[in-house]
């Protein structure tokens, strides 16, 4: 009798074992022509395109990369494009930029590989990793390929403007797809590359829906600030002194695009580049009497402006220093960069709650930038 029962156990597991794993078949399939009527639209992203036919998914990443998403593994793809069956499973990230897109997306299950944690806010994350089902990697330029293989990921998202080291990973013969995220100049093309990532792990629905309320939220608010005719704007500069030169944002920068639609007059505006590197003596000659300065850094403990002046002793010579409007983020008590490629509407609405505060509602609570006190 105990004999007949234990087999009648071991068949009630074994059937439960294939009934889950049919539905989990099941839902894979339904994911699967679900995602196949989904039209994915590029408004504002620059570094990929799209176009879609009965059984493929052809996606240009740059100039260079070309991949065919497909949905069946039999089918035929044009000779100068990669193949890559969707929705992947596994995957390795390498920037925080592309953990935002995968955060937004609720798809912290794909992730099997990551470069780092210092400075790691996400809590899901951290224990994922601590509990071994997400492994580090190591640094760009310094990959364990043993780490890599063992993580057995389906593709890797890589950064081409990272120090390298994928030489070594293009040996393992896994495909690397190119993520351009950080190149994008408008911050709705940054916060589109969610479609991206959305086309890869079959959650194009929910990347179509997401960016769209994004896309709503930042244009309501642009046209506010617009509507709101302002004759005088407000004036901003960017940075710090770095290692004898000042980095600042470059005219072109997203970043520069926010302070614009929010309201205010960007001292580099004419600059042509994404990113600038200054002398202390041209930067203040620009911005000395900017009426807003915005900076953002990893500063142990609370950020002053004891510590602004420190750091450099000439800083206090600026109007914005003296007139106590630094728009301040710390990277070490805010997930910035986890999180703010995908919410380019907040970092707006956080800017025009400093340049223009009757414009928002008056309990407003910032969530990256605010005054520095």
């Amino acid at each position: 009798m105990k004999k007949q029962l234990h087999l009648l156990s071991l068949a009630v597991v074994f059937l439960t074992a294939c009934g889950s794993r049919n539905l989990h078949q099941a839902e894979t399939s339904d994911i699967t022509a679900d995602t196949a009527s989904v039209t994915i639209n590029v408004q504002y992203a620059k570094g990929f395109t799209v176009r879609d036919s009965a059984d493929i998914r052809l996606v240009d990443v740059g100039r260079d990369t070309h991949l065919a998403l497909v949905r069946q593994a039999d089918v035929q793809v044009p000779a100068d494009y990669v193949k890559i069956q969707v929705p992947i499973q596994r995957t390795i990230l390498m920037t925080a930029l592309q953990l935002s897109n995968f955060t937004i997306l609720e798809a912290h299950d794909v992730i099997k590989g990551i470069t780092g944690t210092k400075n790691l806010f996400d809590k899901d994350i951290k224990q994922r990793v601590k509990g071994g089902s997400i492994v580090k990697i190591g640094m760009e330029g310094n990959v364990d390929t043993e780490l890599v293989l063992a993580a057995n990921p389906d593709v890797i998202f890589i950064s081409p403007s990272k120090r390298g080291g994928y030489d070594a990973i293009r040996e393992t013969g896994i495909t690397l797809v190119p993520h351009l995220g950080y190149k994008e100049l408008d911050p709705l093309g940054q916060a589109e590359w969610i479609k991206f990532v959305g086309m890869f792990i079959g959650k194009e629905h929910e990347a179509n829906e997401l960016f769209a309320g994004i896309e709503q939220r930042y244009n309501v608010l642009k046209n506010k600030v617009k509507e709101a005719g302002f004759e005088e704007l407000p004036t901003i500069t960017s940075g710090e002194m770095h290692y004898g030169n000042w980095h600042a944002v470059g005219g072109k920068n997203y970043l520069a695009q926010i302070f614009r639609d929010a309201g205010a007059d960007y001292v580099l505006h004419d600059e042509e580049t994404s990113g600038e590197n200054l002398e202390f003596e041209k930067m203040y000659a620009l911005a000395a009497n900017a009426d807003y300065w915005r900076i953002l850094n990893s500063f142990a403990g609370d950020f002053s402006y004891e510590a602004l002046k420190a750091s450099e002793p000439r800083n206090e010579l600026f109007k914005a220093f003296k007139e106590r409007k630094v728009v301040y983020c710390n990277m070490k008590q805010t997930p910035y960069y986890e999180i703010s490629p995908v919410k380019p509407d907040v970092l707006l609405k956080d800017f025009v709650a400093i340049f223009h505060p009757e414009l928002v509602e008056k309990d407003y609570q910032p969530t990256f930038y605010q005054l520095l006190k």
